[in-house]
């Protein structure tokens, strides 16, 4: 009950670091996955970093098209929560578990037919092919792991409970930093697997964090209670976290798509811009994780503040995080460029032509990394407050109005060529942050409301407009 005043109530600074800080340090160790992968695959050459490289975006589209389900139990957990309903809260997180479960299996399953056709069509060279289908393969079967602890992180955050999942990442990451060297390089009877050694490491580690968390929920001492009868799908239920979710599942779809595509002009420039691609994408991964766990904080808090009705609240949570997100970033804009060979060279150290292209890029787009900082923090107070039409729109804008068309352009028509790619980068930034804030300013978020009686009137809008688009 204190903590829930402190989110309520509280000093907002107070709320936000209890909140943040342990999301902070367990997307620190979550990104260990990919460090620990990008340090030891490094080791073997740019054609095995491009591989890993080519692979994230398509394993991150077939990811984003369920993520919109664990955003709306997120949702309407952190609501629920604020309103006091803890049946609620419990019936959504059971719905949620259920919904995600099946997705996983389905679009794991079409993401592993796929695989070879994408990479085909992506025009991947033959000495980066068979590592990059193979590490997709793995992924692919091991994606319900990956959905179901999301979906478990993603709900515990909805309740205020950060430390837990904070717990678990730690002890994972450190099983992930044995196994990857273990598999990759071989021991004894393990023989040398290469590329798909770090596959099979993320695979078991993530298996097993899915399994921890299942097992936290079923035991129900950390603010979410599942019993197995609540597993029964609730079809009314089921429309309307579609409804509520569909929204998001477009928007981190299209920003897998956006990656893609993207992918398709950084491959017609060679192995050597793939790699550079692949070490800034991993770079832009760890520099945002503070400002994911400062926005993945508000989105909590304002979701329970929505739902308890401070709607205010939640306006000043967000501004002042977002003002922290813009801050913090370009601070650590500042130190990369002035770090920017030293910092490549930890991913892929023996190879000039790469190190020499990624921190060019790494230092073009670090130039405006502040905006990156300001749309996160506007973005997910848009989902918590139930606007994710508005988070799908900006991520439709910057992909395929913006950033596409700028680097397709500065990449193929200018004499930037490659530098092209590189300079789209932070242009996107400024522009969508830029859309943000105005659309935050309009204010026109605050009148969504999920957990009152009369909630259809706050869903059949969003659905109206869902269902209108698609016929």
């Amino acid at each position: 009950m204190e903590r829930q005043k402190l989110f309520l109530e509280g000093p907002i600074t107070k709320a936000l670091a209890a909140l943040a800080l342990p999301i902070i340090l367990g997307n620190i160790l979550q990104t260990g996955y990919q460090l620990t992968d990008a340090f030891w695959v490094g080791r073997l050459g740019a054609s095995a970093v491009a591989a890993i490289s080519i692979s994230f975006p398509v394993t991150f589209l077939v990811i984003a098209l369920g993520s919109g389900l664990a955003m709306a139990g997120a949702t309407l957990t952190a609501q629920y929560m604020g309103a006091g309903r803890q049946d609620m809260v419990n019936h959504v997180a059971a719905q949620t578990m259920v919904m995600v479960a099946i997705s996983s299996v389905v679009l794991g399953l079409i993401g592993y037919s796929l695989a070879p056709h994408l990479l085909t069509l992506l025009g991947v060279e033959p000495a980066v092919h068979d590592g990059a289908l193979g590490f997709m393969h793995v992924s692919f079967i091991g994606i319900i792991f990956v959905f179901i602890y999301a979906m478990f992180q993603a709900l515990m955050r909805g309740v205020g409970q950060t430390k837990i999942p904070l717990y678990i990442v730690a002890g994972t990451v450190l099983l992930n930093f044995l196994l990857d060297p273990l598999f990759i390089y071989g021991w004894q009877i393990i023989p040398p697997l290469g590329v798909m050694g770090a596959a099979y490491a993320t695979l078991v580690t993530q298996a097993l964090a899915a399994l921890i968390g299942m097992i936290i929920f079923l035991r129900g001492r950390h603010g979410i209670q599942l019993d197995w009868r609540a597993l029964k799908p609730d079809p009314a239920y089921i429309r309307r976290a579609f409804f509520l979710g569909l929204p998001g599942s477009v928007e981190l779809s299209t920003r897998g798509l956006g990656l893609i595509v993207m992918s398709f002009l950084v491959s017609s420039f060679g192995t050597v811009t793939i790699a550079a691609y692949g070490v800034g994408a991993n770079i832009l991964q760890v520099i945002t994780i503070p400002v994911m766990g400062i926005s993945m904080a508000i989105s909590t808090l304002v979701g329970q503040n929505i739902g308890a009705g401070n709607i205010e609240r939640a306006s000043r949570i967000t501004v002042l995080g977002t003002l922290i997100g813009f801050a913090v970033l370009s601070v650590v804009g500042v130190i990369a460029y002035a770090l920017a060979p030293l910092i490549v060279s930890f991913f892929i150290p023996n190879d000039a032509a790469v190190i020499a292209e990624a921190a060019n890029f790494l230092r073009i787009m670090c130039l405006a990394w502040g905006g990156i900082g300001v749309q996160l923090c506007i973005v997910s107070a848009f989902r918590a407050s139930g606007n994710m039409l508005n988070a799908m729109i900006i991520a439709l804008v910057s992909q395929w109005m913006v950033q596409f068309p700028l680097a397709y352009v500065l990449s193929k028509h200018t004499q930037l060529h490659a530098q092209g790619l590189w300079w789209s980068f932070p242009v996107t930034n400024i522009v969508v942050a830029l859309i943000a804030i105005c659309w935050f300013a309009r204010g026109s978020w605050k009148t969504t409301r999920l957990t009152e009686d009369d909630r259809q009137t706050a869903l059949v809008s969003q659905e109206t407009i869902i269902e209108d688009g698609i016929r």
